[in-house]
């Protein structure tokens, strides 16, 4: 399956690559590539992830060893990517 990002998701690894350049600039070439890396496993194996607790059809995918997750849905033939969400923010699954 091929994973599309959703205008939400993109604008959240523009916020996340601002964030990093300024503070970890660095560390942002190393996030991105674990971003891909994680996506690439979501493409591969879509219903690997944990379900959403709050969110129906969603599943959350953790990207390790940095603190974001991956927040996405199998939709027919493709894998829509909802959100990227740091973990220390407030969860994502659970903001209506």
């Amino acid at each position: 399956m091929k994973a599309v990002f959703t205008a939400a998701a993109l604008g959240d690894l523009a916020e996340i690559a601002a964030w990093l350049s300024t503070h970890y600039p660095s560390l942002g070439p190393a996030v991105e590539q674990r971003i891909r890396q994680v996506v690439s496993i979501i493409e591969r194996w879509p219903e690997s992830a944990p379900r959403s607790g709050n969110r129906p059809g969603v599943r959350v995918a953790s990207i390790g060893k940095y603190p974001y997750r991956i927040f996405y849905r199998v939709a027919g033939d493709r894998i829509e990517i909802l959100h990227i969400h740091h973990a220390a923010r407030r969860p994502w699954d659970e903001q209506a």
